[in-house]
């Protein structure tokens, strides 16, 4: 690993669907600029640079990037360490459709990238779950106590590979946009997720003013955050946890 890749870390998890893996168009009110102090360990284990996503000539932004800027300008970050980001999240996806359940592809992924994140280097922390997830679910009509019982035990399961017993974690709202159109099969997995969050010691951040990309760039897509709402949600995940 070259040295600007090196620990030791402080290491976030951040895991769910796409509005966790970053779909964010339009501008932020302070553009994210990539910096070696925070850095992604991507699927294939490789570590780069935490970036906005190239897509099709697009930046597509990622709530994660703007947690790890104000962990950064907070002064939780030492100055001989660096913040790795654990890049888990795939759009579409969920517990109803197998790809988060404990035997899943995506959740054995994620128990991969944690596993290789400890073996970095001696004194790297993990310091936060970031979870973003349910609209599959919510599409597939998953009832309150299932999702409760998925999420329950997701969270667990993470704070026992971490080794940190009470891993700080945070969820938050869907976008608005698109849930106020679905309430009746929304409602049952936010309060599922709201409940979690209460029963399990983590923090639920509030969504009501945060735009979608249509409302922002006017590009149809009501289910996903623009950037400037996933900057100001990757600040209320931070605030959450450690304001």
């Amino acid at each position: 690993m070259s040295n600007a890749f090196s620990g030791p870390f402080d290491i976030i998890v951040q895991a769910g669907q796409s509005n966790a893996e970053g779909c964010g168009l339009g501008p932020a009110a302070e553009p994210y600029v990539p910096t070696e102090q925070i850095l992604y360990l991507n699927k294939d284990l490789s570590i780069s640079v935490a970036a906005e996503r190239d897509v099709g000539g697009a930046l597509w932004s990622d709530f994660s990037l703007f947690f790890a800027r104000e962990y950064v300008r907070s002064g939780k970050l030492a100055p001989s360490r660096k913040v790795l980001i654990l890049r888990t999240a795939v759009g579409g996806t969920g517990f109803s459709d197998k790809r988060w359940g404990m035997t899943d592809d995506l959740f054995l992924k994620m128990v991969e990238m944690i596993r290789h994140a400890k073996t970095l280097h001696e004194d790297s922390r993990f310091v936060a779950f970031l979870w973003h997830q349910g609209e599959t679910d919510a599409i597939l009509n998953a009832t309150y106590e299932t999702h409760y019982k998925n999420l329950s035990g997701l969270i667990d399961a993470v704070r026992a590979e971490t080794g940190v017993e009470n891993l700080p974690f945070v969820a938050g709202d869907f976008v608005q946009h698109w849930k106020k159109q679905n309430l009746a099969i929304c409602e049952p997995v936010v309060t599922a997720i709201r409940h979690v969050c209460r029963d399990k010691g983590g923090q639920f951040v509030e969504t009501e003013d945060l735009a979608s990309n249509d409302q922002s760039v006017g590009n149809g897509d009501i289910i996903h955050f623009s950037t400037a709402s996933l900057e100001t949600l990757g600040k209320r995940y931070f605030e959450a946890i450690f304001g």
